[in-house]
């Protein structure tokens, strides 16, 4: 039995934003209830708003879920907790409140409920200021002032970033620990509405904590070497917000803190927004006042289209002018990763197994040493499901006082610092993937990672994988030798969904999944694909082809259309023969 927790819609956002909470960090997404109710049921990895939820996974899906919810339908408040369950049936889904709880249930608030809100007394220690009533009035505003700041990923014509921060480390009173905290901001931005000034400072409050993950226990240093990583918040909206960070040791002599200049956007674009703190690096050596024309020149400048270049003009004394080129990778699907580190540290074979176990959604594990190799394997290994998105829990790095999110029974696909490797492995966990990014093994594992996908497209993918790569390449041609197997993979299991999408008048469509799997002639794709349509990668996925009259005309389909085109010709060749 699952439970969750009801809270007004803007006090989550806020309790989600700020990550106050250990044992609810690995919640993924809050399910709204229909119209009428002014609470948000928090429920982990349901990932869908207005009531309309998914199931956890094909592995995790159960017939009913029971949840702790404030009120009754109506949406009034009620002076106690009443017990809600959320019904999940064979063609439809939905969400009720029984009148009259059972007798068991009653009971069950005086054990299970007593004991969550105690949790969250102690790991939440603060809620949005005001009372109930005004959280509640703010409650409705929030998905409006979600959508004022979050702009669409990967579009051109958007701007480069929102904020540009500098976390410094702060002695914490007394003691010896320290504290990031943010020390420079730009922009500044003034004479905010009382929503949006309150959803900048939680956005703000958050981020220190990821550009120092690893505690609080600093001693200043002579050397330190420079890291560049990268970390994912999630809005309650599902939409994300990337940051890009640069961790070195100011210019200096003698011991110092290290501290991170931090970018904040929507857009993934790992390549370019490096060599953007590049350029940042190089003007704080000289002074903070040099950054802010450069940063003011490319917040005016448009983000450029796949392939295009953006070129600023940025002055620097002693230097005089400088022109600084920005070009935008042209296949913009692999724009926000780089596979060189993930295979560095592991074998195709492993490699294999880890997108196995990811296509089914289970939980999966990396530790490293270096914040660099952990973010930038966690995004690869995200990166081989295009063109399906993860939709669960996803954290790069995981802070420390975040880690009880490896205990979370729904899935996730999060990167720890080896540091804790210990700590994680005694930590309470099942049917785990634990990646040991140094080592190149794995600690634990479910053991049928091997036999998930068929064996003759695992054949398929290992033989292209290994097929020149002793050859040089650039960035971009490796980046495009490793996930082009992957995406044949797709190619070949699911190419064939919009054939099987039935269209009303209105052009609304409705999948056919039993004719969809049984157009596959192979038993093992079939058996797979049984699987994989069960999943909220699946679902997500299919649930965007209904609402669209047409295949969207990106990369996917441009290899679902070269592989249709040559079975056409692998037949007719088959007739000519004969």
């Amino acid at each position: 039995m699952t439970f969750f927790l009801a809270t007004p819609w803007g006090s989550w956002e806020e309790l989600r934003s700020e990550l106050q909470c250990q044992d609810a960090a690995s919640i993924n997404a809050g399910v709204r209830p229909p119209s009428g109710s002014r609470h948000i049921l928090l429920a982990q990895s349901l990932g869908a708003q207005h009531g309309s939820c998914s199931p956890l996974s094909g592995r995790q899906h159960t017939e009913w879920l029971h949840g702790v919810v404030f009120g009754d339908r109506s949406g009034s408040l009620s002076p106690r907790l009443s017990v809600a369950s959320l019904c999940w049936r064979k063609g439809k889904r939905s969400m009720h409140l029984p009148p009259h709880p059972h007798p068991r249930l009653e009971k069950m608030e005086g054990q299970v409920v007593g004991r969550m809100l105690r949790l969250f007394r102690n790991r939440l220690p603060r809620l949005r200021a005001g009372s109930l009533q005004d959280n509640l009035r703010d409650a409705v505003k929030e998905p409006e002032r979600a959508q004022e700041h979050c702009l669409p990923p990967f579009a051109g014509g958007q701007h480069f970033f929102e904020y540009l921060l500098v976390v410094s480390l702060k002695k914490k009173g007394s003691g010896a620990d320290y504290e990031p905290t943010i020390t420079y901001q730009f922009p500044k931005r003034e004479n905010l509405l009382r929503g949006q000034q309150e959803e900048e400072e939680r956005l703000l409050g958050a981020i220190p904590l990821f550009c120092f993950p690893d505690g609080n226990e600093w001693a200043p240093l002579t050397e330190y070497p420079r890291e560049t990583f990268s970390f994912v918040l999630t809005n309650v909206d599902g939409s994300r917000k990337i940051g890009y960070c640069r961790r070195l040791l100011p210019a200096g002599r003698g011991p110092r803190l290290p501290k991170v200049y931090c970018i904040i956007s929507c857009i993934g674009c790992f390549g370019l927004f490096s060599k953007i703190l590049d350029e940042v690096e190089k003007r704080h050596q000289i002074s903070m006042a040099v950054i802010y024309p450069f940063m003011q020149g490319l917040r005016e400048a448009a983000f450029p289209a796949p392939g295009k270049t953006v070129t600023l003009k940025s002055f620097i004394p002693d230097s005089g002018t400088e022109f600084i080129s920005l070009t935008r990778p042209l296949d913009s699907h692999l724009e926000h990763v780089d596979f060189s580190s993930l295979l560095r540290c592991l074998r195709f074979e492993q490699i294999l197994q880890i997108f196995a176990s990811a296509v089914l959604e289970r939980r999966i594990i990396f530790l490293a040493e270096g914040l660099s190799t952990l973010s930038q394997c966690i995004h690869a290994a995200a990166a081989l499901l295009y063109p399906f998105s993860w939709a669960h829990t996803y954290i790069p790095v995981v802070p420390e006082r975040l880690l009880d999110t490896v205990c979370c029974p729904t899935p996730f696909m999060v990167g720890v610092q080896m540091r804790f490797q210990q700590q994680v492995m005694d930590s309470p966990m099942e049917e785990v993937l634990l990646v040991n990014l140094c080592e190149g093994t794995f600690l634990m594992s479910v053991g049928d990672e091997k036999d998930i996908l068929p064996p003759k497209l695992q054949d398929d993918i290992l033989d292209s994988l290994g097929q020149g790569t002793n050859e040089p390449q650039t960035s971009e041609q490796l980046n495009e030798h490793v996930s082009g197997p992957f995406v044949q993979f797709f190619v070949k299991t699911v190419g064939h969904y919009a054939s099987h999408i039935k269209r009303e008048a209105n052009g609304q469509g409705h999948f056919q999944e039993r004719a969809f799997y049984k157009a596959l002639t192979s038993k093992a794709n079939r058996r797979f694909v049984k699987k994989f349509v069960k999943t909220q990668l699946f679902s997500l996925f299919i649930q965007e082809a209904e609402k669209s009259r047409n295949p969207p005309a990106g990369y996917f389909q441009q290899k679902i259309l070269e592989y249709e085109e040559q079975k056409k010709q692998k037949k007719s060749r088959e007739k000519t023969v004969k």
